[in-house]
């Protein structure tokens, strides 16, 4: 299971991504737009992902993935459990998330077929 500081330095190892604050979490964005947080005190991320990615990770196991639970989630906003999730599916996620979010031009070096 990645630590917190594992888990920031794979958000942080894609192109042109900034780390943040956003509100009481860290962001990473890329151009301006928020593609993972993490809440270090729970050992927690929240991902973005289309629905479709959204309804394909969260089967794996409601421990370990699930949507956000309100409208948030609704909208591909994702709960990842750092305790839980194993360091190879984290950087799948990741990868998606960063890809739905970032310009073509960036994504299309790291995505996933």
């Amino acid at each position: 299971m990645p630590t917190t500081t594992t888990a920031r330095k794979m958000a942080m190892g894609f192109d042109e991504v900034t780390e943040e604050p956003h509100f009481e979490v860290t962001s990473f964005r890329v151009k301006k737009k928020i593609f993972a947080t993490m809440n270090e005190p729970e050992k927690r991320m929240t991902i973005k992902l289309s629905a479709a990615d959204q309804d394909v990770f969260c089967t794996f196991d409601a421990m370990v993935v699930y949507p956000v639970p309100n409208a948030w989630g609704k909208q591909g906003w994702t709960h990842v459990n750092l305790q839980t999730i194993r360091k190879e599916m984290l950087q799948d996620i990741l990868t998606v998330a960063y890809c739905t979010v970032a310009p073509k031009k960036l994504a299309d070096k790291y995505r996933i077929e």
